[in-house]
């Protein structure tokens, strides 16, 4: 299994637990998801591929992703828990990626 195949996995299981969470907490795990999103776009500019989305998952981890969760909603750890923000926000912002179509990974790119 390739790097990518390992995160996107892992990025498909943040998602879930986000759409399994509790009713009263999920807006709150939206807003940081959202948030991560957005400082993904940041650090990674315009175009980019899976492979470095899975890199800067692997090689920077996903500690600076609690930090935003943290600021984002400061009374709410359910909202700092990276394993469904951070993952969630990773499946969210692989769609981006330039060999990513149709839910998976473009062969070649």
């Amino acid at each position: 299994m390739s790097g990518f195949d390992s995160a996107i996995f892992q990025w498909r299981e943040g998602q879930q637990r986000l759409r399994d969470a509790e009713p009263a907490d999920r807006a709150v795990l939206e807003r940081v998801t959202g948030r991560i999103v957005d400082e993904l776009r940041r650090r990674l500019g315009g175009e980019f591929t899976t492979g470095e989305l899975a890199e800067l998952y692997y090689e920077q981890g996903t500690d600076w992703c609690f930090d935003i969760a943290v600021v984002t909603a400061p009374g709410n750890p359910r909202a700092w828990e990276s394993q469904t923000v951070a993952d969630a926000a990773f499946a969210r912002y692989v769609r981006e990626a330039a060999d990513f179509a149709g839910g998976r990974r473009v062969p070649g790119e």
